[in-house]
């Protein structure tokens, strides 16, 4: 009898699960706008615009499951019933900056964008954001209605893209668009030729050559009225598609983009969950954010390294395993880092303890998350920690698989 029901239990669970996509949602995206504002110690999210675009492409299974939790979550609620129909995950540019010692004394405001599924009911959204406790530090809850005359029509008229990658099974795939930054538009097969070589890069990686099958690959022509990308550290400022820029934070290698809502303006429209920005400069850098994108330099001998590193940030949530110098402390003895190759041993037993082998290859080594003391990481040295590194050491190549599989299998 336990056998039976345990067995109607997994059909019924089944059941649902395959139809809880059409039931609650249109195929089609609900483009969320917030304004992220305050300092160190305040913070304020703020509802911008709404808009609809033609096409769902992300995950259609498990999906009010999180597969790690971020700096922030969104929910999406059943607004009759209460029933979480949709969670996502994230982390900002936003979060980041509030740990700079600029925000303890500036008040700041940051775009960001999210996309969940278009709701054929009237939804009730949440959207928190955590600090480093993982306490949460702000948050805004507002309706939607699907029917609202004031959500906007997107993605009508898309920006030229190729396909560079159809995956095996479009139903169960992981969109990735890549993005031209920088690139004018006589420079557009250049930009092909270095999507191209970024591919190729990421493919060359386990878990990403196993599974490649798994994912589509967009390349989006979005031409900059000028060639290269703005360096504020050589008072250079060029007029780019993305407005992106080196010296974010005063970082002189840090590459970023604050111009979201452009970002998501240029791929209305075109198929993408997953973002990779290919910026068209010799200067050394890169940035990428949980859940938000990847942006690269491209014209030096470290374009393959940095390209994967930084999907490992934007894709997997990884962490970085290097530290710096100074004392800033970003996480803490009584709080387990989430990203899943980081440990501060207050719940190890979570993370990689599983994997711990005698000869300690795989094992406890200090110093990770920019901090020397107090953060663990698993390996000597993994495509997290270096460039040289050829390799995402065991415990990322499990932390990658593992989102791989959520995303296109039930």
């Amino acid at each position: 009898m336990k056998t039976y029901l345990l067995l109607l239990f997994t059909f019924l669970a089944t059941g649902l699960y395959a139809q809880s996509f059409a039931e609650y949602f249109e195929n089609a995206t609900l483009r969320l706008d917030y304004i992220f504002a305050g300092d160190a110690q305040t913070q304020h999210i703020f509802i911008d615009e709404l808009s609809k675009l033609p096409e769902w492409y992300g995950r259609r299974q498990r999906l009010s499951e999180l597969p790690l939790h971020g700096n922030g979550i969104i929910t999406v609620c059943n607004h009759a019933t209460g029933e979480i129909i949709y969670r996502h995950s994230f982390s900002t540019l936003f979060q980041e900056w509030q740990a700079t010692s600029e925000a303890k004394t500036t008040r700041k405001a940051f775009e960001n964008v999210f996309l969940v599924p278009f709701p054929k009911d009237t939804i009730d959204i949440r959207v928190q954001l955590f600090d480093s406790h993982q306490k949460e530090s702000a948050a805004i809850r507002h309706q939607v209605v699907p029917t609202d005359i004031l959500i906007k029509q997107k993605g009508l008229h898309t920006t030229p893209y190729e396909i560079l990658q159809h995956p095996q099974d479009s139903s169960k795939s992981i969109e990735i668009a890549f993005v031209a930054e920088g690139y004018t538009a006589e420079e557009m097969d250049l930009f092909l030729y270095d999507c191209r070589t970024a591919v190729d890069a990421l493919f060359t990686h386990e878990p990403f050559r196993q599974y490649r099958n798994r994912f589509k690959i967009v390349a989006v022509k979005s031409a900059s009225e000028q060639s290269g990308v703005s360096e504020p550290g050589h008072h250079i400022w060029r007029q780019t598609a993305l407005g992106s820029h080196f010296d974010t934070f005063y970082s002189q290698r840090y590459l970023t983009t604050l111009q979201l809502k452009r970002l998501h303006n240029l791929l209305a429209g075109i198929p993408y969950e997953h973002i990779i920005i290919l910026a068209n400069t010799a200067h050394y850098g890169g940035g990428g954010i949980y859940n938000s994108y990847n942006l690269s330099y491209t014209r030096g001998e470290r374009f393959r390294p940095v390209v994967v590193h930084e999907f490992g940030h934007s894709f997997g949530g990884l962490g970085d395993e290097y530290e710096y110098g100074d004392d800033d402390a970003y996480y803490f003895a009584d709080t387990e880092p989430w990203e899943p190759n980081l440990t501060t041993l207050a719940d190890f037993a979570s993370k990689w303890k599983d994997m711990q082998t005698t000869d300690q290859r795989i094992g406890l080594y200090e110093g990770g998350g920019y901090q020397q003391k107090g953060v663990y990481r698993p390996c000597e040295n993994c495509r997290m920690r270096t460039n040289e590194e050829p390799d995402f050491c065991p415990v990322c190549q499990r932390a990658l698989t593992r989102l791989i599989l959520f995303y296109t299998e039930p």
